[in-house]
């Protein structure tokens, strides 16, 4: 046992000069700066945007003209045998040349307004490729400060077992000083040294936690794990909070809902572009053309080049494709009814969240408050009772049952203080103003 205990003090002094170093506080702020720049989810979607951006691009609507360019050399050796009037002739070994190359300029003048609605589409999908993109960084933000407040919780925690630990490692000294001169038994010294010990290995094992979640938050940011840091512990909540206007920023921000009301739109968009598919469409073409011919004197002609430009117009109707496009604008009216469905499904689950987060957010306040009176009840009961265990009027079990009471309390308020700012948070990002929050 003593040599359990001598072991696990070595082991604390050397933990002790490791914290005392001193750490790089990292703020909210600055986390959240890190994380926007570094975080591999919001890297990716941020990549996504940029294929979004792209596709939405009047370069990929058809509305533009197009151009292209062609050439072609032929060069053959040949046996000919010609026969006219004149009578025949048979030449071996002519060689031929063939050369051409042409520049054609082709516009859709009208497609019955389907590159229109196609536009409109893609300018749809790029608004939801940023929703999507919000939707990560909301996500994102939630999981770093679901880690930070973690670690911020761990940090008391483990201020908290500290202090515990020097008082048992107090009362163990004692312990052995009164037993050296009589005023105490050897059980005494027994049950301070077991509760010492268990004090250190409760120490430990916060301050394992805490590091391990502070190499998870690293990882959140996108930083290098092994950085060394120490976080804010101070909480600001957000006053003023009510479930009526949470609810109403909820039906226009909440980022499920704009998403919803985003792809229920494409479905409008994609009726009209199916049913431009019976209208007829007009293009014009123009182009300039070159070719140049050497027949190695197999006729008339030996040598003919040719050169203009040219100028079209083409009208292409659909009349009957087998009923394909009848098939296509009866399926998008019907995606249209179920977006409509799923839409309505999306704003009561909403509804349902921000109600049940309101009430774990109260619930949460309500425990917060309870356990702060909690605390301040402990420290009152624990002052007592070192008093009265310094004039030997109470018990070393009674002053350790005073001591767990007041470490679980002060474990409890940190828990409570942490889980009502993430419930905050939570709600906030139901409704949609998570990005304008205090962290």
């Amino acid at each position: 046992m003593k040599t359990r205990g001598v072991l696990l003090l070595v082991i604390l002094a050397g933990m002790k000069i490791n914290f005392s170093l001193g750490q790089e506080i990292l703020g909210k702020p600055e986390a959240v700066s890190i994380a926007l720049e570094n975080n591999f989810d919001i890297r990716t979607s941020e990549n996504d945007k940029i294929i979004s951006g792209n596709n939405a691009s009047i370069k990929n609507s058809g509305y533009l003209p197009t151009v292209s360019a062609r050439g072609n050399a032929t060069y053959a050796v040949t046996d000919n045998h010609q026969v006219g009037d004149a009578g025949s002739r048979d030449l071996n070994g002519v060689a031929t040349t063939r050369l051409s190359s042409d520049v054609t300029l082709n516009y859709t003048v009208f497609d019955g307004w389907g590159r229109q609605y196609n536009y409109k589409i893609l300018q749809e999908n790029f608004k939801l490729t940023e929703l999507q993109a919000r939707q990560v960084i909301e996500n994102s933000l939630i999981n770093i400060f679901s880690s930070y407040y973690e670690i911020a919780r761990l940090t008391h925690n483990v201020q908290n077992q500290k202090e515990t630990l020097d008082v048992s490692r107090k009362r163990w000294q004692r312990a052995k000083y009164s037993f050296d001169y009589g005023q105490n038994t050897q059980l005494d010294v027994l049950n301070a040294e077991v509760d010492y010990n268990t004090d250190s290995i409760n120490y430990l094992t916060n301050t394992q936690l805490l590091e391990n979640e502070k190499r998870n938050l690293n990882l959140i940011l996108g930083r290098d794990i092994g950085v060394i840091f120490a976080v804010d512990t101070t909480i600001q909540y957000t006053a003023g909070l009510q479930l009526n206007d949470l609810m109403v920023a909820a039906e226009n921000n909440n980022v499920r809902v704009l998403q919803s009301a985003t792809s229920l739109t494409n479905a409008e968009y994609n009726i009209k572009f199916n049913n431009a598919a019976n209208i007829p469409k007009l293009g014009l073409n123009a182009g300039y053309s070159w070719s140049h011919n050497d027949l190695g004197g197999t006729g008339l002609f030996n040598k003919m080049t040719q050169k203009g430009p040219s100028i079209g117009a083409s009208i292409t109707w659909n009349i009957f494709d087998g009923g394909a496009t009848n098939v296509r604008k009866q399926n998008s009216k019907v995606a249209y009814q179920n977006q409509k469905i799923s839409m309505e499904r999306v704003e009561m689950e909403v509804k349902r969240d921000v109600a049940n987060a309101w009430t774990v957010y109260q619930t949460a306040l309500f425990v917060l408050k309870a356990e702060q009176k909690n605390v301040e009840t402990n420290q009152r009961n624990f002052d007592r009772t070192v008093e009265q265990y310094a004039l030997g009027q109470i018990t070393s079990i009674v002053f350790r049952q005073a001591q767990i009471n007041l470490l679980n309390a002060q474990l409890s308020l940190s828990q409570a203080k942490y889980s009502a700012k993430s419930a905050e948070l939570v709600l906030l990002q139901l409704s949609g103003e998570l990005m304008n929050a205090q962290f």
